[in-house]
């Protein structure tokens, strides 16, 4: 099962246009797409900020500060030397942390084949394209040559790996998380660390008739339907656990303004994921709060 492509497209090239502004993304990665629908869609965003409701902002930025955050302390404590971005598109962060880390870490973008293309097109005037940073075209969920095991299984075994996939779970059917969970714990198996980060939508923070409103609208946004898999952060970190992972958390970046700035109401909606393989990993519980 691919990702639908044609119904991320549209919030692909808008999230870029986010993390430009937002100062995460270098104007090399601005597209006329983003640029168009970030214009396009922002009274609608007025509106929703002028009835305290949730806007897409919000949770974008949010959610990508506190991924960065994690993967930022698991190359600097050392556990982690190489990273594998599932479906960038877009996203800025290979060549942020291409530059900031050069020749300790290797970092290779993954998405499907027209996207991988786009992308180094776009980075190759940046001159971070080396091979500590490479875009690779594999699909997450496919079986064989050209997958994320395939890409995962050509890293060293003895190398600490982080597997990050952002923007991409609510895509999915159920059955799809599922499977793309077994795959990234069968790729991190064995190691002496892995880390999985993700964001991730639960049922229990999107209730409300304003967030109701909002995920209507963004579902006509992205032409397709949006899945909350999950009830609650403890039925999602059963679900990691059951898909081999050896512990798993779901933090709330809303409550770490020291971490993602300041936040509006939509950054309450987003949960980030991280969960462990390899020695260490302890079974972390959710608790109140998380």
């Amino acid at each position: 099962m691919r990702r639908p492509a044609a119904a991320v497209s549209p919030t692909a090239y808008y999230t870029g246009e986010v993390w430009v502004r937002g100062g995460l993304a270098p104007r090399e990665l601005r597209t006329p797409q983003g640029v168009a629908l970030y214009a396009g869609l922002q009274p609608a965003m007025r509106l929703a900020r002028l009835a305290g409701g949730p806007t897409l902002e919000d949770f974008l930025l949010a959610r990508h500060r506190f991924v960065d955050h994690l993967l930022t302390e698991a190359i600097e404590s050392g556990r982690v030397t190489h990273v594998v971005e599932v479906a960038a598109g877009l996203s800025p962060r290979g060549t942020r942390f291409a530059a900031r880390y050069g020749d300790r870490i290797t970092y290779v973008e993954t998405d499907l084949p027209a996207m991988a293309a786009r992308k180094r097109a776009h980075l190759s005037g940046l001159g971070t394209l080396s091979p500590h940073h490479r875009v690779e075209a594999a699909d997450a969920l496919a079986e064989g040559p050209g997958s994320l095991a395939a890409v995962l299984a050509a890293l060293p075994p003895d190398a600490g790996v982080a597997v990050v996939t952002e923007g991409l779970l609510n895509y999915l059917p159920p059955d799809a998380v599922l499977r793309l969970w077994r795959i990234v714990a069968d790729g991190l198996a064995g190691r002496q660390h892995g880390l999985y980060l993700s964001d991730l939508h639960v049922r229990a923070d999107n209730r409300g008739p304003l967030v109701q409103a909002f995920l209507a609208g963004l579902g006509a946004f992205v032409r397709g339907r949006l899945h909350l898999h999950f009830a609650d952060a403890r039925e999602a970190e059963s679900a990691l656990l059951s898909a081999g992972f050896a512990s798993a958390r779901l933090h709330r970046p809303a409550e770490r303004p020291d971490v993602v700035g300041r936040t509006g109401p939509g950054a309450a909606l987003v949960r980030v994921v991280e969960a462990r393989v390899g020695e260490g990993s302890g079974t972390l519980l959710p608790v109140e709060g998380f």
